[in-house]
């Protein structure tokens, strides 16, 4: 069925088409921003072309995800872009909390502001992609050679909108906080002291919480050798030596709507422009160095002993980028990674 577009949605997809014949290798997150628009309503203007708008408890649909086979899954932000490829398994939720627990596909999903969904077709490139309230990717799912297309037609239509015609209506975005200089009356010994006493990595964000401090208020007021900054430019020797040592480890990419974790080795790293890549056959990172604000390397205390990552932040604070060395619960760090960081990265003057 046809859409009968409001003349607003009328006159973007006339933009938009212009803007592709021009720009044609623009992606549309990067068209949907020169556009004043958002990316979710660029593709509403396809609606009844090659989008198919969803509807229904995207938890249900996400659990039938799996039916799909082998497919890519994608989370980005700003910064960074993460894809991996391999299939949906051991899928749950706790109200709109959901894991998806594979050893491939790796994910922490935040369904409370998913609030639209399209199947998209273009050049024979097959997706499901959620958008939050503000019209920005959450995540995304792309059919590979090896999916089962039969299946994601029958998810297509058992989840498409009865009414394609709907209007959409996205909530304008809040203006990023400015981060205060001045530090709020901050106990330091006792900051200090509750780090050093932390039982998980995942306690972390309480203690920022319960002491209101900025991800580098508090990376500056580390305990003495928990934290020290690294230069930006760090992370294409650290790429180089993890896959010359074969050294698999995790990478962490999230938006407010979704984490998504690759584990294991990478291989083939190369700069292009502004983008530091990853580009091994299931596994994607296309990285912005310049986004790179501050890069830090963070040690924190575990049950399992101590365990180090690199974290990157942006100008708005906003920590866009994690690494670690493979681990999981019970079993602790390869000691070959925090060696490894030593050596190779390059420390903030």
């Amino acid at each position: 069925m046809k859409s009968t577009l409001s003349p607003d949605r009328t006159e973007l997809k006339e933009r938009w088409s212009e803007f592709k014949v021009i720009n044609p290798k623009t992606r549309i997150r990067d068209a949907a921003r020169e556009l004043n628009t958002t990316e979710a309503e660029l593709l509403a203007a396809g609606i009844g072309e090659n989008v198919i708008l969803l509807e229904g408890d995207f938890r249900e649909l996400i659990k039938e995800v799996g039916l799909l086979g082998h497919v890519m899954a994608l989370t980005r932000n700003d910064h960074v872009v993460h894809e991996r490829k391999g299939t949906y398994e051991k899928i749950s939720f706790n109200n709109h909390v959901g894991l998806v627990l594979g050893p491939d596909i790796d994910l922490r999903l935040f369904l409370g502001d998913w609030k639209f969904g399209f199947a998209v077709s273009e050049n024979d490139r097959h997706s499901l992609q959620f958008f939050n309230s503000y019209g920005e990717a959450a995540h995304k799912i792309y059919l590979t050679e090896k999916s089962n297309k039969g299946a994601y037609d029958a998810l297509v239509g058992k989840y498409s909108a009865a009414d394609q015609n709907l209007n959409l209506f996205f909530s304008p975005k809040p203006e990023k906080a400015v981060e205060a200089e001045a530090l709020p009356d901050l106990d330091v010994a006792a900051f200090q002291a509750e780090w050093l006493a932390l039982k998980d990595t995942h306690d972390f964000f309480t203690l920022l919480r319960k002491y209101k401090l900025s991800r580098k208020q508090a990376l500056r007021h580390a305990p003495a050798g928990y934290a020290y900054q690294i230069e930006p430019g760090s992370m294409k020797p650290v790429f180089d030596a993890v896959s010359a040592a074969q050294l698999p480890i995790m990478v962490f990419v999230s938006n407010p709507n979704c984490i998504q974790i690759h584990t294991g080795p990478v291989n083939k790293i190369f700069v292009m422009g502004p983008w530091l890549n990853i580009m091994d056959p299931e596994f994607n990172l296309h990285l912005r160095e310049d986004a790179i604000d501050e890069a830090w390397v963070v040690r924190k205390p575990t049950e399992d002993g101590i365990v180090t990552g690199i974290e990157l932040i942006d100008k708005d604070g906003v920590m866009f980028n994690q690494f670690f060395g493979k681990r999981k619960p019970g079993i602790p760090e390869l000691a070959e990674w925090p060696e490894l960081i030593e050596r190779t990265v390059t420390k903030a003057n």
